[in-house]
C-alpha cells in the first residue's frame, strides 16, 4: 500500500506542476502528457490495476523523457519526467479497475 501512496503523491505533484505552469509552457507540457497517456494505453492495453500501473512506473520513466524530446523538442521544461510523466500517470490511474476516487478498492470479497 505504501508504494501506491507514494506513487499517488508523486503523480498528484506532477499534475499540480503542470496546472501551475505558465500558459506557454503548459501547452508543451500538455502535448507531452497526452503522448505519454497514449503510450500508457498501448503498454497496458485493456483493463489494468493500480498495481500494474505502479509496477510500470517503478520500472522507470526514461521512455517518457524520450517521448517528451520528440513531442516538444524546443521545450526543455516539458522534458522533466517528475512533471509530465507523473502527471500522465496521475491521470491514467483514474482508469484503473480498482481505483475509486483517490483510493484503491479492496480486492477481497465482502463477507
Amino acid at each position: 500500500m505504501a508504494q501506491f501512496e507514494t506513487s499517488m503523491w508523486q503523480w498528484k505533484e506532477g499534475e499540480r506542476r503542470v496546472s501551475d505552469a505558465l500558459p506557454d509552457e503548459r501547452m508543451a507540457m500538455d502535448r507531452v502528457v497526452e503522448a505519454v497517456l497514449a503510450e500508457l494505453r498501448r503498454r497496458l492495453g485493456g483493463p489494468f490495476t493500480i498495481d500494474e500501473l505502479v509496477d510500470l512506473y517503478d520500472q522507470g520513466t526514461a521512455w517518457c523523457t524520450e517521448i517528451a524530446y520528440k513531442v516538444a523538442p524546443g521545450a526543455p521544461w516539458a522534458w522533466d519526467a517528475r512533471t509530465t510523466a507523473d502527471a500522465a500517470f496521475g491521470r491514467y490511474v483514474r482508469l484503473a479497475s480498482d481505483y475509486a476516487g483517490g483510493r484503491r478498492l479492496d480486492p477481497r470479497p465482502a463477507d
